[in-house]
C-alpha cells in the first residue's frame, strides 16, 4: 500500500454540476418490467443525469459551471488560484489537455499550473492528494481540484451493465494553503493487471480508431457493444472492489491510528448499491453514517464522491466540522483511500446545465 500524509491544506468548498436531462432507468425497452424492478432493487439506480453527446456539454462545461459559481461564493480573487488539476477520463480533446482550456475559460493567471489526470472511478481521492502535495508547500495558496465525467457516451445501449448504471456530472473543489488546518491520511493501490476489466477498447494509440471500431457486435455473453463502448467484467470488478477496500480502509486507520468512532462518515464511491454494502457492512459502518444517492445520480466515476457530500451531506457542510472516511475504487484498476475533515465549508446547491 502506498501511504501519504498532508499537512496544511485545507478544503474551502466544494460545488456540483450535472446535465439537466434525466435518463429514467424504468424506460429502459430492453428489459422486461420485472428485470427492470430487479436490477432497481439489486444495483439501485432509478434515474440519472446524462448529457447528449453531441459536444453541447462535456465534462468540463459541468466542471467550468461548479467552479465558476464556488470562486464567487468564495470571494477568491482569481489571481490567487495558481494550480487547476482536471480529473477526467472524458477530456474534451486528445490534446491540449482540458485543464489548459479551464485555465483560459475561468480566466485564471498564465502564471497557474494546470495539468490533466486521466483517471476514473479513483480519480477524487488522486486528485485530492495530488493537488494537496503540491499546496502542501506553501509556494502556492489556493487551487482548484476539478473532478468529473460524462462517461455515459461510453455506455452501449442495449448493455444494461453500464447504460442503466452510467451518470454524468462535474465538481469542483476548492483547497488552501492553512498551517492550522487538520491534517489528510491517504492509502493508494493499483492492479494494472485487471485492466480490461473496465476498458474501452478503440480510439487510443494501441488500438486507433478504424473501420471496425463502430460495429457492433455479441460478445461471449450476447451483450452487444462496439469497440467504442466500455466493456465491464462486473464480477472482476465486484471481487477486486469487496476485497481490496476494506483492505484499504483498514490498513489506513491501522497506519494513521485512525479510530472508527471518530469518523462522522464514510463516503464510497457509488458503483452500485449492492456492492457499496458488502464494503459497509464488512467495515461495520451503519447506514446511517454511510450516505447513498446513486438511486438518482447512477455511477459518475471520479465525481460520485463530491457528488455524494453535495447532495446528502449539504447542510451539514455548511454549519459543523465532519471527519470523513472515504474510497474511490474502479477502472484501471484503481483504488484511493482517504481520511479527511471538513469545517464549515461554501457548499453552493447543485447546479443543472
Amino acid at each position: 500500500m502506498a501511504f501519504l500524509q498532508i499537512h496544511n491544506v485545507q478544503i474551502k468548498g466544494i460545488s456540483g454540476c450535472v446535465p439537466q436531462r434525466v435518463e429514467h432507468n424504468r424506460d429502459y425497452p430492453y428489459l422486461s418490467k420485472e428485470e427492470i424492478e430487479k436490477y432497481i432493487s439489486t444495483i439501485g439506480v432509478e434515474k440519472r443525469h446524462c448529457a447528449v453527446h453531441d459536444g453541447t456539454i462535456c465534462t468540463s462545461d459541468l466542471c467550468f459551471t461548479a467552479a465558476e459559481t464556488l470562486i464567487t461564493d468564495l470571494g477568491w480573487d482569481k489571481n490567487d488560484i495558481e494550480v487547476l488539476v482536471f480529473v477526467s477520463h472524458t477530456a474534451d480533446y486528445k490534446l491540449p489537455s482540458t485543464a489548459c482550456v479551464l485555465q483560459n475559460r475561468l480566466g485564471l493567471p498564465t502564471s497557474c499550473m494546470a495539468f490533466d489526470s486521466p483517471l476514473g472511478c479513483s480519480g477524487f481521492v488522486y486528485g485530492l492528494g495530488i493537488i494537496s502535495s503540491i499546496l502542501q508547500t506553501g509556494f502556492i495558496k489556493k487551487g482548484l481540484l476539478l473532478v468529473g465525467n460524462t462517461q455515459s457516451v461510453y455506455a452501449a445501449p442495449k448493455d444494461q451493465g453500464t447504460s442503466l448504471l452510467f451518470a454524468d456530472g462535474g465538481t469542483a473543489i476548492a483547497l488552501e494553503y492553512n498551517t492550522g488546518c487538520d491534517s489528510m491520511e491517504f492509502d493508494y493501490f493499483t492492479n494494472g493487471a485487471g485492466k480490461d476489466a473496465l476498458i474501452v477498447p478503440d480510439g487510443g494509440c494501441r488500438n486507433p480508431f478504424n473501420e471496425k471500431s463502430l460495429v457492433e457486435y455479441p460478445d461471449d455473453n450476447g451483450i452487444i457493444r462496439s469497440r467504442l463502448h466500455e466493456k465491464m467484467d462486473g464480477l472482476e470488478v465486484f471481487s477486486f472492489a469487496t476485497t481490496t477496500v476494506p483492505k484499504s480502509l483498514k490498513n489506513l486507520m491501522d497506519k494513521f491510528s485512525i479510530k472508527q468512532e471518530d469518523i462522522n462518515y464514510l463516503l464510497l464511491h457509488q458503483a452500485n448499491k449492492f456492492l457499496c454494502e458488502k464494503i459497509r457492512k464488512r467495515m461495520k459502518f451503519s447506514e446511517e453514517s454511510t450516505p447513498y444517492n446513486i438511486d438518482r445520480y447512477g455511477n459518475t466515476s471520479g465525481a460520485s464522491i463530491p457528488l455524494l457530500m453535495l447532495t446528502e451531506l449539504r447542510d451539514k457542510l455548511q454549519s459543523e466540522t465532519i471527519n470523513f472516511l472515504a474510497s474511490g475504487f474502479g477502472v484501471g484498476l484503481s483504488l484511493g483511500s482517504v481520511r479527511f475533515s471538513t469545517d464549515r465549508i461554501i457548499c453552493p446547491p447543485l447546479m443543472y446545465l
